[in-house]
Protein backbone atom coordinates (compact mmCIF):
# COMPACT_ATOMS: atom_id res chain seq x y z
CA UNK A 1 0.00 0.00 0.00
CA UNK A 2 1.22 3.64 -0.67
CA UNK A 3 2.37 5.67 2.22
CA UNK A 4 -0.53 8.63 2.80
CA UNK A 5 -0.30 11.16 5.51
CA UNK A 6 -3.62 10.83 7.25
CA UNK A 7 -2.45 10.09 10.95
CA UNK A 8 0.55 12.28 10.66
CA UNK A 9 1.36 15.65 11.75
CA UNK A 10 4.07 17.83 10.47
CA UNK A 11 5.81 20.34 12.55
CA UNK A 12 8.41 22.45 10.46
CA UNK A 13 10.86 24.30 12.23
CA UNK A 14 13.62 26.55 10.60
CA UNK A 15 14.22 26.00 6.73
CA UNK A 16 16.33 27.12 4.14
CA UNK A 17 15.96 30.68 2.60
CA UNK A 18 13.05 31.00 0.14
CA UNK A 19 9.77 28.89 -0.58
CA UNK A 20 10.98 25.22 -0.28
CA UNK A 21 9.08 24.64 3.11
CA UNK A 22 5.93 26.45 2.30
CA UNK A 23 6.64 24.43 -0.92
CA UNK A 24 6.82 21.18 1.13
CA UNK A 25 3.58 21.63 3.42
CA UNK A 26 1.60 21.75 0.64
CA UNK A 27 2.65 18.86 -0.70
CA UNK A 28 2.19 17.12 2.59
CA UNK A 29 -1.15 18.42 3.30
CA UNK A 30 -2.31 16.88 -0.51
CA UNK A 31 -0.91 13.64 1.29
CA UNK A 32 -3.37 14.39 4.01
CA UNK A 33 -0.87 15.30 6.51
CA UNK A 34 -1.43 18.20 9.17
CA UNK A 35 1.46 20.58 9.18
CA UNK A 36 2.06 23.45 11.57
CA UNK A 37 5.02 25.91 11.12
CA UNK A 38 7.11 27.73 14.22
CA UNK A 39 8.52 30.82 12.99
CA UNK A 40 11.00 32.25 15.44
CA UNK A 41 11.08 36.37 13.35
CA UNK A 42 9.45 38.11 10.08
CA UNK A 43 12.09 36.47 7.53
CA UNK A 44 10.55 33.17 8.76
CA UNK A 45 7.11 34.21 8.22
CA UNK A 46 7.46 36.47 5.21
CA UNK A 47 8.03 32.84 3.21
CA UNK A 48 5.30 31.03 4.71
CA UNK A 49 1.53 31.81 3.62
CA UNK A 50 -0.75 29.42 5.54
CA UNK A 51 -1.28 31.66 8.69
CA UNK A 52 -3.92 29.53 9.58
CA UNK A 53 -1.01 27.12 10.76
CA UNK A 54 1.85 29.42 11.86
CA UNK A 55 2.82 29.58 15.24
CA UNK A 56 4.96 32.76 16.33
CA UNK A 57 7.34 32.12 18.99
CA UNK A 58 8.40 35.38 20.65
CA UNK A 59 9.67 34.40 24.07
CA UNK A 60 13.42 34.90 24.81
CA UNK A 61 15.40 31.59 23.35
CA UNK A 62 15.77 30.01 26.99
CA UNK A 63 12.12 29.27 27.02
CA UNK A 64 12.04 27.39 23.92
CA UNK A 65 12.01 23.77 24.90
CA UNK A 66 9.53 24.00 27.09
CA UNK A 67 7.06 25.92 24.54
CA UNK A 68 8.00 23.19 22.13
CA UNK A 69 6.99 20.36 24.27
CA UNK A 70 3.63 22.27 24.53
CA UNK A 71 2.96 22.88 21.35
CA UNK A 72 3.97 19.70 20.57
CA UNK A 73 1.51 18.10 23.29
CA UNK A 74 -1.41 20.21 21.99
CA UNK A 75 -0.98 19.89 18.24
CA UNK A 76 -0.31 15.89 18.62
CA UNK A 77 2.69 16.27 16.70
CA UNK A 78 4.00 13.13 15.08
CA UNK A 79 6.82 14.24 13.52
CA UNK A 80 9.47 17.47 13.50
CA UNK A 81 11.15 18.53 10.15
CA UNK A 82 14.09 21.07 9.91
CA UNK A 83 17.18 22.16 7.84
CA UNK A 84 20.35 21.23 9.69
CA UNK A 85 20.80 19.92 13.37
CA UNK A 86 23.94 22.04 14.94
CA UNK A 87 22.03 25.28 15.58
CA UNK A 88 21.11 25.83 19.05
CA UNK A 89 17.19 25.70 18.53
CA UNK A 90 17.46 22.76 16.28
CA UNK A 91 19.82 20.89 18.55
CA UNK A 92 16.98 21.30 21.56
CA UNK A 93 14.12 20.24 19.31
CA UNK A 94 15.61 17.14 18.28
CA UNK A 95 16.63 15.77 21.73
CA UNK A 96 12.82 16.30 23.06
CA UNK A 97 11.83 14.84 19.68
CA UNK A 98 13.76 11.71 20.41
CA UNK A 99 12.76 11.77 24.32
CA UNK A 100 8.78 12.03 22.60
CA UNK A 101 9.08 9.44 19.95
CA UNK A 102 8.63 11.73 17.12
CA UNK A 103 10.42 11.16 13.84
CA UNK A 104 12.63 13.61 12.76
CA UNK A 105 13.31 14.68 9.20
CA UNK A 106 16.64 16.76 8.55
CA UNK A 107 17.12 18.49 5.59
CA UNK A 108 20.71 20.00 4.13
CA UNK A 109 22.46 21.12 1.65
CA UNK A 110 23.53 18.14 -1.35
CA UNK A 111 26.16 15.77 -0.13
CA UNK A 112 26.81 15.78 -3.44
CA UNK A 113 25.88 19.28 -5.06
CA UNK A 114 24.57 20.87 -6.51
CA UNK A 115 21.45 19.27 -8.55
CA UNK A 116 21.34 17.12 -4.94
CA UNK A 117 19.62 17.76 -1.39
CA UNK A 118 19.86 15.79 1.36
CA UNK A 119 17.05 14.27 3.19
CA UNK A 120 17.74 12.26 6.32
CA UNK A 121 16.30 10.85 9.45
CA UNK A 122 17.95 12.09 12.86
CA UNK A 123 20.87 13.96 11.74
CA UNK A 124 22.73 15.44 9.26
CA UNK A 125 26.83 15.67 8.79
CA UNK A 126 28.89 14.87 11.26
CA UNK A 127 25.84 13.27 12.79
CA UNK A 128 24.65 11.31 9.90
CA UNK A 129 23.76 7.43 10.07
CA UNK A 130 26.22 7.39 7.33
CA UNK A 131 28.90 7.68 9.96
CA UNK A 132 28.51 4.32 11.09
CA UNK A 133 28.23 2.64 7.61
CA UNK A 134 30.57 1.37 6.22
CA UNK A 135 31.83 0.51 2.14
CA UNK A 136 31.16 -3.37 2.81
CA UNK A 137 27.74 -2.74 4.18
CA UNK A 138 27.03 -0.56 0.93
CA UNK A 139 28.47 -2.72 -1.34
CA UNK A 140 26.52 -5.52 0.07
CA UNK A 141 22.88 -3.26 0.15
CA UNK A 142 23.91 -2.43 -3.66
CA UNK A 143 24.13 -6.12 -4.99
CA UNK A 144 21.04 -6.26 -5.94
CA UNK A 145 20.78 -3.55 -8.35
CA UNK A 146 23.35 -2.86 -11.43
CA UNK A 147 22.83 1.20 -12.57
CA UNK A 148 24.82 3.65 -14.27
CA UNK A 149 25.45 6.93 -12.48
CA UNK A 150 25.29 10.10 -14.10
CA UNK A 151 28.65 12.45 -14.09
CA UNK A 152 29.13 14.79 -11.17
CA UNK A 153 27.32 18.42 -12.01
CA UNK A 154 30.04 20.83 -12.75
CA UNK A 155 28.53 23.82 -11.18
CA UNK A 156 26.28 25.36 -8.48
CA UNK A 157 22.51 25.27 -9.76
CA UNK A 158 20.80 27.98 -8.15
CA UNK A 159 23.35 30.52 -6.58
CA UNK A 160 22.24 33.41 -7.17
CA UNK A 161 18.81 32.29 -6.15
CA UNK A 162 20.05 31.54 -2.57
CA UNK A 163 21.97 34.64 -2.39
CA UNK A 164 18.51 36.44 -3.13
CA UNK A 165 16.55 34.86 -0.63
CA UNK A 166 19.35 35.08 2.06
CA UNK A 167 19.30 38.91 1.56
CA UNK A 168 15.77 39.21 1.63
CA UNK A 169 15.73 37.01 4.07
CA UNK A 170 17.93 38.95 6.72
CA UNK A 171 15.89 41.90 5.15
CA UNK A 172 12.80 41.34 6.55
CA UNK A 173 14.66 40.08 10.39
CA UNK A 174 16.28 43.93 10.35
CA UNK A 175 13.78 45.97 8.93
CA UNK A 176 10.39 44.36 9.62
CA UNK A 177 11.14 42.45 13.54
CA UNK A 178 9.12 43.88 15.76
CA UNK A 179 6.64 41.07 16.82
CA UNK A 180 10.08 39.11 17.78
CA UNK A 181 12.46 41.30 19.43
CA UNK A 182 13.52 38.44 21.68
CA UNK A 183 14.83 36.69 18.57
CA UNK A 184 19.14 35.76 18.47
CA UNK A 185 20.79 34.54 14.90
CA UNK A 186 22.56 31.19 15.47
CA UNK A 187 25.13 33.08 13.76
CA UNK A 188 28.49 35.74 15.56
CA UNK A 189 26.91 38.61 13.24
CA UNK A 190 24.04 40.65 13.74
CA UNK A 191 21.10 40.86 11.23
CA UNK A 192 21.85 43.51 10.46
CA UNK A 193 25.37 42.93 9.22
CA UNK A 194 24.08 39.80 7.69
CA UNK A 195 21.81 41.62 5.58
CA UNK A 196 24.74 44.40 4.62
CA UNK A 197 27.06 41.21 3.92
CA UNK A 198 24.23 39.29 1.24
CA UNK A 199 23.67 42.86 -0.64
CA UNK A 200 27.20 43.40 -0.74
CA UNK A 201 27.09 40.15 -2.24
CA UNK A 202 25.11 41.16 -4.72
CA UNK A 203 26.37 44.27 -5.48
CA UNK A 204 29.69 42.38 -6.28
CA UNK A 205 29.04 39.81 -8.15
CA UNK A 206 29.77 40.95 -11.60
CA UNK A 207 33.22 42.14 -10.55
CA UNK A 208 33.97 39.11 -8.52
CA UNK A 209 32.88 37.07 -11.56
CA UNK A 210 35.28 38.82 -13.67
CA UNK A 211 38.09 38.91 -11.17
CA UNK A 212 37.29 34.83 -10.93
CA UNK A 213 37.89 34.36 -14.13
CA UNK A 214 41.18 36.12 -14.23
CA UNK A 215 42.62 33.81 -11.48
CA UNK A 216 41.09 30.79 -12.74
CA UNK A 217 42.95 31.33 -16.11
CA UNK A 218 45.79 32.09 -14.97
CA UNK A 219 45.82 28.88 -12.88
CA UNK A 220 45.03 26.95 -15.86
CA UNK A 221 47.14 28.51 -18.30
CA UNK A 222 50.57 28.59 -15.62
CA UNK A 223 51.77 25.16 -16.52
CA UNK A 224 52.53 24.49 -13.17
CA UNK A 225 51.64 21.15 -10.61
CA UNK A 226 49.41 22.70 -7.83
CA UNK A 227 47.32 21.32 -4.64
CA UNK A 228 43.71 22.47 -4.05
CA UNK A 229 42.47 23.94 -0.79
CA UNK A 230 38.90 23.75 -0.59
CA UNK A 231 37.68 26.68 1.80
CA UNK A 232 34.32 26.82 3.65
CA UNK A 233 32.36 29.33 5.37
CA UNK A 234 33.70 29.57 8.92
CA UNK A 235 30.44 30.34 10.31
CA UNK A 236 28.93 27.09 8.05
CA UNK A 237 27.28 24.65 10.83
CA UNK A 238 29.46 21.16 9.65
CA UNK A 239 32.61 23.18 10.33
CA UNK A 240 31.85 24.51 13.84
CA UNK A 241 30.00 21.56 14.87
CA UNK A 242 32.21 19.04 13.41
CA UNK A 243 35.67 20.94 12.71
CA UNK A 244 38.98 20.66 15.05
CA UNK A 245 39.92 24.76 13.99
CA UNK A 246 38.03 27.41 15.83
CA UNK A 247 38.62 29.56 12.53
CA UNK A 248 39.74 28.73 8.61
CA UNK A 249 42.45 31.29 9.50
CA UNK A 250 43.86 28.37 11.66
CA UNK A 251 43.13 25.69 9.44
CA UNK A 252 45.01 27.41 6.37
CA UNK A 253 48.12 27.95 9.21
CA UNK A 254 48.29 23.68 9.16
CA UNK A 255 47.97 24.30 5.62
CA UNK A 256 51.04 26.51 4.10
CA UNK A 257 53.44 25.66 7.04
CA UNK A 258 52.81 21.81 6.00
CA UNK A 259 52.89 23.00 2.21
CA UNK A 260 56.19 25.10 3.03
CA UNK A 261 58.12 22.09 4.33
CA UNK A 262 56.43 18.82 2.37
CA UNK A 263 55.84 20.03 -1.35
CA UNK A 264 58.34 20.07 -3.70
CA UNK A 265 59.70 23.67 -4.33
CA UNK A 266 57.78 24.07 -7.92
CA UNK A 267 54.57 23.34 -7.16
CA UNK A 268 51.91 25.90 -6.02
CA UNK A 269 48.97 26.39 -4.14
CA UNK A 270 45.84 27.32 -4.79
CA UNK A 271 43.02 28.32 -2.34
CA UNK A 272 39.97 28.24 -3.31
CA UNK A 273 37.25 30.56 -1.26
CA UNK A 274 33.71 29.05 -1.11
CA UNK A 275 30.92 30.60 -3.26
CA UNK A 276 29.23 32.35 -0.73
CA UNK A 277 31.88 33.89 0.88
CA UNK A 278 31.47 37.16 1.94
CA UNK A 279 34.21 39.10 3.41
CA UNK A 280 33.63 38.32 7.09
CA UNK A 281 36.74 35.84 7.81
CA UNK A 282 38.88 38.11 6.16
CA UNK A 283 40.43 34.79 4.37
CA UNK A 284 42.03 36.66 1.57
CA UNK A 285 44.26 38.70 3.98
CA UNK A 286 44.92 35.57 6.28
CA UNK A 287 45.98 34.16 2.92
CA UNK A 288 48.62 36.91 1.75
CA UNK A 289 49.98 37.52 5.39
CA UNK A 290 50.61 33.22 4.93
CA UNK A 291 52.67 33.67 1.72
CA UNK A 292 54.81 36.13 2.96
CA UNK A 293 55.27 34.42 6.35
CA UNK A 294 56.66 30.89 4.47
CA UNK A 295 57.90 32.58 1.49
CA UNK A 296 55.91 31.40 -0.75
CA UNK A 297 55.87 34.83 -3.11
CA UNK A 298 54.66 33.23 -6.51
CA UNK A 299 53.68 29.69 -5.56
CA UNK A 300 50.01 30.46 -3.67
CA UNK A 301 46.70 32.00 -5.33
CA UNK A 302 43.81 33.00 -4.26
CA UNK A 303 40.02 32.16 -6.20
CA UNK A 304 36.85 33.47 -5.02
CA UNK A 305 34.26 30.48 -5.68
CA UNK A 306 33.77 30.10 -9.22
CA UNK A 307 33.32 26.54 -10.90
CA UNK A 308 35.44 23.81 -9.10
CA UNK A 309 35.80 20.65 -11.97
CA UNK A 310 37.74 22.86 -14.41
CA UNK A 311 40.79 23.06 -11.19
CA UNK A 312 39.95 19.41 -10.47
CA UNK A 313 40.87 18.38 -14.09
CA UNK A 314 44.79 19.61 -13.91
CA UNK A 315 45.12 19.38 -9.72
CA UNK A 316 47.67 16.73 -7.84
CA UNK A 317 45.68 16.85 -5.05
CA UNK A 318 43.12 18.46 -2.51
CA UNK A 319 42.82 19.31 1.34
CA UNK A 320 39.96 20.64 2.91
CA UNK A 321 38.66 20.71 6.58
CA UNK A 322 35.05 18.27 5.90
CA UNK A 323 33.53 20.35 2.67
CA UNK A 324 31.25 18.52 0.65
CA UNK A 325 32.90 19.92 -2.64
CA UNK A 326 35.59 16.71 -2.04
CA UNK A 327 32.87 14.48 -3.46
CA UNK A 328 33.96 15.89 -6.71
CA UNK A 329 37.92 15.44 -5.69
CA UNK A 330 36.95 11.60 -5.09
CA UNK A 331 34.71 10.66 -7.95
CA UNK A 332 37.90 12.13 -10.00
CA UNK A 333 39.61 9.80 -8.68
CA UNK A 334 42.20 12.51 -6.96
CA UNK A 335 44.07 12.41 -3.29
CA UNK A 336 42.34 14.04 -0.72
CA UNK A 337 43.02 14.69 2.62
CA UNK A 338 40.53 16.04 5.40
CA UNK A 339 40.61 17.46 9.16
CA UNK A 340 36.57 17.13 10.31
CA UNK A 341 34.04 14.52 10.44
CA UNK A 342 32.57 14.01 7.56
CA UNK A 343 30.25 11.52 5.85
CA UNK A 344 32.65 10.62 3.17
CA UNK A 345 35.45 10.10 5.28
CA UNK A 346 36.22 6.44 4.72
CA UNK A 347 39.31 4.48 5.07
CA UNK A 348 39.10 3.23 1.15
CA UNK A 349 39.34 6.76 -0.23
CA UNK A 350 40.48 9.44 2.46
CA UNK A 351 44.44 9.36 3.03
CA UNK A 352 45.14 9.28 6.67
CA UNK A 353 48.79 10.49 5.97
CA UNK A 354 50.47 13.23 7.90
CA UNK A 355 50.13 16.60 5.96
CA UNK A 356 53.69 17.29 5.22
CA UNK A 357 54.24 13.79 3.52
CA UNK A 358 50.93 13.77 1.81
CA UNK A 359 51.88 16.94 -0.05
CA UNK A 360 54.94 15.11 -1.35
CA UNK A 361 53.61 11.94 -2.27
CA UNK A 362 50.27 11.63 -1.55
CA UNK A 363 48.22 8.93 -2.06
CA UNK A 364 45.20 8.04 -4.58
CA UNK A 365 42.00 6.61 -3.19
CA UNK A 366 40.41 3.30 -3.79
CA UNK A 367 38.10 4.79 -6.92
CA UNK A 368 36.08 1.78 -6.88
CA UNK A 369 35.39 2.03 -3.20
CA UNK A 370 34.28 5.74 -3.76
CA UNK A 371 31.95 4.60 -6.66
CA UNK A 372 30.05 2.37 -4.46
CA UNK A 373 30.10 4.73 -1.97
CA UNK A 374 28.14 7.16 -4.28
CA UNK A 375 26.17 5.05 -5.65
CA UNK A 376 24.49 3.88 -2.20
CA UNK A 377 23.68 8.27 -1.54
CA UNK A 378 22.43 8.54 -4.79
CA UNK A 379 19.81 5.39 -4.16
CA UNK A 380 19.50 6.75 -0.50
CA UNK A 381 19.58 10.17 0.70
CA UNK A 382 20.00 12.24 -2.15
CA UNK A 383 17.24 13.88 -3.73
CA UNK A 384 17.56 15.58 -7.02
CA UNK A 385 16.56 19.15 -6.81
CA UNK A 386 17.50 22.39 -5.22
CA UNK A 387 16.08 24.25 -2.09
CA UNK A 388 15.96 27.72 -4.00
CA UNK A 389 15.09 27.64 -7.82
CA UNK A 390 11.12 27.19 -8.93
CA UNK A 391 12.58 24.38 -11.30
CA UNK A 392 14.69 22.92 -8.39
CA UNK A 393 11.90 22.80 -5.72
CA UNK A 394 9.59 21.42 -8.64
CA UNK A 395 12.26 18.32 -9.01
CA UNK A 396 12.63 17.63 -5.84
CA UNK A 397 9.05 17.78 -4.50
CA UNK A 398 8.05 14.64 -6.84
CA UNK A 399 9.71 12.67 -4.41
CA UNK A 400 10.60 13.89 -1.15
CA UNK A 401 7.07 13.70 0.63
CA UNK A 402 6.89 9.73 -0.21
CA UNK A 403 10.39 9.90 1.43
CA UNK A 404 9.11 11.58 4.53
CA UNK A 405 5.96 9.37 4.84
CA UNK A 406 7.96 5.30 4.37
CA UNK A 407 8.23 3.45 7.16
CA UNK A 408 11.99 3.60 7.04
CA UNK A 409 14.68 5.99 6.78
CA UNK A 410 16.69 5.65 3.15
CA UNK A 411 19.32 3.78 4.36
CA UNK A 412 17.39 1.14 6.56
CA UNK A 413 15.28 0.73 3.30
CA UNK A 414 17.63 -0.37 1.12
CA UNK A 415 20.00 -1.93 3.64
CA UNK A 416 17.19 -4.30 4.54
CA UNK A 417 16.36 -4.81 1.17
CA UNK A 418 12.70 -2.63 1.02
CA UNK A 419 13.85 -0.08 -1.57
CA UNK A 420 12.58 0.07 -5.08
CA UNK A 421 15.66 1.05 -7.26
CA UNK A 422 15.47 4.67 -7.90
CA UNK A 423 16.49 5.38 -11.24
CA UNK A 424 13.58 7.40 -11.62
CA UNK A 425 15.23 9.97 -9.22
CA UNK A 426 18.15 10.68 -11.76
CA UNK A 427 18.45 14.24 -13.14
CA UNK A 428 17.69 14.45 -16.47
CA UNK A 429 20.41 16.79 -18.53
Amino acid sequence: MAPNGDDKRFLLLQGPHGWFFNRLSNGLRAAGATVWRVGFNQGDALFWRDKAHYIAYTQSPEHWPERLREIIAEREITDIVLYGDVRPIHAQAIEIARELGLRIHVFEEGYLRPYWVTYERDGANGNSRLMDIDVAQMRKALEKYDLELPDPPAHWGDMRQHIFYGALYHFAVMALNRKYRNFKPHRDLTVTQEFKLYLKRLWLMPLHSLERRIASWRVRNGGFPYHLVLLQLEHDSSFRAHSPFSSQTEFLEKVFRNFATGAPRHHHLVIKAHPLEDGRAQVRSAVRELTRQYDLQGRVHFLRGGKLAQLLNHARSAVTVNSTAAQQVLWRGMPLRIFGRAVYDKPEFVSQQPLKQFFARPERPDARAYRDYRHFLLETSQIPGGFYSIGGRRQLMRHVVDLMLARDDPYTALICGDATPRQQLRMVR
